[in-house]
């Protein structure tokens, strides 16, 4: 195999991925929008590439950042919350044109659970229940999903991770002191740093084992989240007596929507045991 990967995306769990992969023995071309940060990710021996994703346009040397890479990792977000009006799809259309010129076989793409919209009565999520996003995001990330399963070019591994927490990010410091929260009974699905990392990884291992004209077992769809399910009133007080923050308050008396995310099909395919609780 080709021990090299490019990751689209060198940002919260970009980075601490490249990391590991370099660790691993791998060689591994990094991409970054911040000019500043191009030093950061030579100094972890990361070939560092200045590179921004546009509706019409990419700008920097996608092509060398591209070539030479067996696989891909798209992990960008679609950054609908500041405008609905950007499209992620032409984004990865034009992405999508360059991938077919270069060598690329597979990509790995981390997408969301918000693929699927909270419902009532709370039901379990698997990857064989429909896509039905109530959010701009996740119909995007949808599309973009059916793009890269569709393309004949490559293979394509689709990761919907839960909500991402770790040592220096967690909701509850967003929370903390806030009231009228609503579905104070609707189930966490969240999941830690260290294991999308560690999915990712077996994600990159398993290929290893599979023949590349098969296209059903290399075209995988992966929900991935930690298989604690707490409530959200229960969790985030919790959490909040644990790190001497104010409690939040939440709304009495609701019905509350929500959605139990399973990972079952993920610890059997890879033989992934989830390391950090949540």
């Amino acid at each position: 195999m080709n021990k090299k990967i490019s990751i689209l995306g060198c940002g919260w769990l970009g980075l601490p991925l490249a990391k590991a992969l370099i660790e691993n023995g791998f060689s591994v071309k990094g991409s970054t929008t911040s000019e500043d940060k191009l030093a950061l990710l030579e100094d972890n021996k990361i070939q560092p590439f200045l590179l921004s994703l546009f509706e019409d346009k990419i700008e920097g040397n996608i092509t060398d950042f591209l070539n030479d890479s067996e696989i891909l990792i798209i992990d960008i977000p679609p950054g609908l919350r500041r405008d609905t009006s950007i499209s992620f799809v032409n984004k990865i259309k034009l992405l999508i044109t360059e991938i077919e010129k270069s060598g690329v076989e597979k990509i790995i793409f981390i997408s969301s659970t918000s693929v699927y919209s909270d419902t009532f009565p709370i039901q379990e999520i698997t990857e064989e229940t429909p896509t039905n996003p109530d959010t701009e995001s996740g119909r995007q990330l949808v599309k973009v999903e059916k793009l890269l399963v569709e393309n004949t070019h490559f293979n394509t591994t689709i990761i919907r991770f839960g909500g991402l927490i770790g040592v220096d990010r967690h909701p509850i410091k967003y929370l903390a002191g806030k009231e009228n929260i609503e579905n104070p009974e609707a189930p966490i699905n969240f999941i830690h740093q260290e294991d999308c990392i560690g999915i990712i990884k077996g994600v990159i291992e398993k290929k290893l084992e599979l023949n590349p004209s098969d296209k059903m077992q290399n075209n995988q769809v992966f929900n991935a989240v930690a298989p604690q399910h707490p409530k959200r009133l229960d969790y985030y007080h919790k959490k909040a007596i644990k790190m001497n923050l104010a409690l939040p308050t939440f709304v009495k008396n609701s019905t509350s929507k929500g959605k139990i995310i399973s990972s079952k099909k993920i610890e059997s395919f890879l033989s992934y045991t989830f390391k950090k609780e949540i």
